[in-house]
């Protein structure tokens, strides 16, 4: 029997013309965390990297 992960919630959409030559997500525009989660990626899609010192209210 195989068990899949049930998400309530929708992968992020990514602009993918801006993704078309990232070497990080590999045009993806997305990437997949630790926890299996997709984020958008830092690198190509114009989001900040998320400071240390700030907590997050979803964690």
């Amino acid at each position: 029997m195989a068990y899949g992960a049930h998400r309530s919630t929708l992968p992020p959409r990514p602009d993918l013309s801006l993704a078309h030559d990232c070497e990080v997500c590999l045009g993806w525009g997305t990437v997949v965390t630790r926890d299996g989660d997709h984020e958008l990626c830092h690198m190509c899609q114009g989001v900040p990297p998320e400071d240390e010192g700030i907590v997050r209210a979803d964690s």
